[in-house]
């Protein structure tokens, strides 16, 4: 029923899920028979859910996830000598977290594997919703009031694995900084570099509180991109200590660019989100494991 939701054709569904169209049109049929009621009707050249069809559909993920739950189980029995684990991270754990992820679980345990997509939080999240991964690594900025993360996340499994600092990069020579710690206030009147925009919207809410606006000149994804633009004295910006590590392997190895805290300490949440029941599943509970160990994990929510 999702593959038919999803992909509007029982033709496509049938493609998706490796059987032929008939077997798929007997299976909805049989299903019709027993519940009484159509659950998929005529539209044009496809098809599409009726109420019914919509409510089973619903249901899929958590129908979908209790079963790999119980192969995950039988898998555990064999010790864990198949499975298969898929991960949705943000751009900056993609070149720390998943790498090491990736080789600690390829020397305990390397009959599982794995597949991997780049996503920011907000996709990486609904991922895991539509069954389309197994553990999505994201993100939350801790007190800002428009963070999607919370509401996004919810009546999914999440677990709360380290913060990552926010730090000030600043051009080689600026006045600020001469000290280790920046107030922001102090950089009302500077051209600033933004970039995704949940990191655009807290820098926003961080500089209200320091009682200016940011003047936001250039923006770009690209953290070798923000790096250069400060090292040529184009503007400042905040970055997240992952995001500095992920480029160069440490923060002081571009020179030109001074990395500072700032007063506030301020930093944002790394999360890993699984659907409720996944953790019954034992690659991906290894997978957790071995996620927990790498970032000295707090609390589970």
């Amino acid at each position: 029923m999702r593959a038919v939701s999803e992909l509007g054709s029982i033709t496509a569904a049938a493609t998706a899920l490796e059987y032929s169209q008939p077997a798929i049109s007997q299976v909805l049929k049989r299903l019709e028979q027993r519940l009484g009621m159509p659950v998929v009707e005529r539209v044009g050249r496809g098809v599409r859910l009726t109420e019914a069809g919509r409510v089973l559909a619903r249901h899929a993920v958590a129908v979908t996830t209790a079963l790999d739950a119980a192969a995950g189980e039988l898998a555990e029995l064999q010790g864990l000598r198949a499975g298969r684990v898929r991960i949705a991270a943000f751009p900056s754990a993609s070149a720390t977290l998943v790498p090491q992820l990736l080789a600690r679980m390829a020397a305990g345990h390397p009959e599982i594997g794995f597949t991997y997509l780049e996503a920011e939080p907000p996709e990486a999240v609904a991922a895991v919703r539509d069954d389309r991964v197994d553990l999505a690594i994201t993100f939350s900025y801790p007190g800002d009031r428009d963070d999607p993360h919370p509401g996004s996340a919810q009546g999914l499994r999440h677990v709360a694995l380290c913060t990552d600092e926010m730090l000030l990069v600043l051009p080689t020579g600026h006045p600020a900084a001469v000290a280790e710690q920046v107030d922001l206030a102090g950089l009302a009147d500077e051209n600033w570099i933004g970039g995704c925009p949940r990191c655009r919207g807290h820098l926003l809410q961080l500089c209200d509180q320091s009682g200016f606006v940011p003047r936001i000149s250039y923006e770009t994804d690209n953290v070798a991109a923000v790096l250069g633009l400060v090292s040529a004295g184009i503007g400042v910006a905040m970055l997240p200590r992952m995001a500095l590590g992920s480029a160069f392997g440490s923060a002081s190895a571009l020179a030109g660019v001074e990395i500072r805290s700032t007063g506030a300490r301020e930093h944002r949440t790394v999360h890993a989100v699984t659907a409720v029941g996944g953790e019954r599943m034992p690659a991906l509970a290894a997978a957790l494991a071995q996620l927990v160990a790498l970032t000295g994990c707090g609390s589970a929510g």
